[in-house]
């Protein structure tokens, strides 16, 4: 393997295994501040489900994120280097400051900026949809754009109809209660590792096809396995200044709005994940936080200064990553 494709591989991994630490430890994060499990037991779930994600899950969103742009085979290695090194700096960044931003704004981010540093606008698949499927920026900007609204209302829809489900519901419904928060923090566990996961495998595929080690976009099973192992081996590092700002400090969660929250969360990123759109799932699940503050008519008790730091975040990533990813291009060239 050339050095230049080593380095690529080598970064999608490590962006994958980032990915962990900062966002699928927020998988459990509403199972934790529920206090339905310890944080032991629930970050080992996330592991186990996050690597079965990408693996079972189809592997539609790593499409997606190889179509986003499009260079000649020679630029593509340093293209996808240089979006890596832009994610990866962004990625650090917050989460040294408890920011939950989304890994796959900073990716698609820094793809654009180093495929327009490279060979212009025309670098860029802008794209829109193919039926249901998204394809391009555009695509990919609306699906991160509604998937944090899908999940608030799903979580203020969901949890409205367990408090009138349960509105007479005595202490029996403790247990089961408790048993599908698990399943739900499984199921949303797996949703993540699947899309989180496939946007490292699509980076892999487009640069061994490029080089010429592969002859489709379709990755080898090393690399899906080699993306699987790193978020899980990521997530079980736990990214814990997410959690505690997703789990504790936008809203005061009891055991039904972390039912809530997970359920819709879990059915919003899964939904995603086969119609091949890389989504936000910090966002997703943050957003059904806020949703099921909704859902208790608790407006005011919603920490707004935290949702606010979040948008100002969801805003800045994408142009940041560009930036951040045509400068480490240019240093790049110098380089080699």
């Amino acid at each position: 393997m050339e050095p230049g494709l080593a380095i690529a591989v080598v970064l999608a991994f490590v962006f994958a295994f980032t990915n962990g630490f900062h966002d699928e430890s927020n998988s459990i994060a509403t199972l934790v501040a529920t206090r339905a499990a310890r944080p032991g037991p629930a970050l080992a779930l996330a592991v186990v489900f996050v690597f079965i994600g990408p693996l079972v899950l189809g592997s539609a969103v790593a499409t997606t994120i190889a179509g986003l742009v499009d260079v000649s085979p020679s630029e593509m290695t340093a293209v996808v280097t240089a979006a890596l090194v832009a994610a990866l700096v962004w990625n650090l960044a917050t989460w040294y400051l408890g920011l939950p931003s989304s890994s796959g704004h900073a990716l698609v981010g820094g793809l654009v900026g180093a495929g327009i540093a490279e060979a212009g606008l025309d670098a860029v698949n802008w794209g829109g949809f193919d039926g249901w499927r998204p394809t391009g920026v555009i695509g990919v900007l609306v699906g991160l754009a509604i998937s944090p609204v899908l999940g608030a209302v799903g979580a203020l829809v969901v949890l409205r109809f367990l408090c009138r489900a349960l509105r007479r519901g005595t202490q029996r419904f403790a247990t089961p209660l408790l048993r599908a928060q698990w399943v739900a923090s499984a199921l949303l566990a797996t949703s993540r590792g699947a899309n989180d996961g496939q946007k490292a495998v699509g980076l892999v595929a487009a640069v061994l096809l490029a080089n010429g080690s592969s002859s489709s976009l379709v990755a080898p099973t090393w690399v899906t396995l080699g993306a699987a192992g790193s978020i899980a081996v990521g997530t079980a590092f736990g990214g814990w200044r997410i959690v505690r700002t997703v789990g504790r400090r936008i809203f005061d969660l009891r055991p039904l709005d972390g039912l809530a929250s997970a359920s819709a969360s879990a059915a919003v990123i899964l939904g995603a994940s086969f119609a091949g759109a890389p989504v936000s799932g910090t966002h997703v699940v943050a957003s059904s936080v806020v949703g099921v503050g909704g859902g208790r008519r608790r407006w005011g008790r919603i920490r707004w200064t935290v949702v606010r730091e979040m948008g100002i975040a969801w805003l800045t990533t994408i142009p940041a990553t560009a930036l951040l990813a045509a400068v480490a291009l240019g240093f790049w060239r110098w380089l080699t």
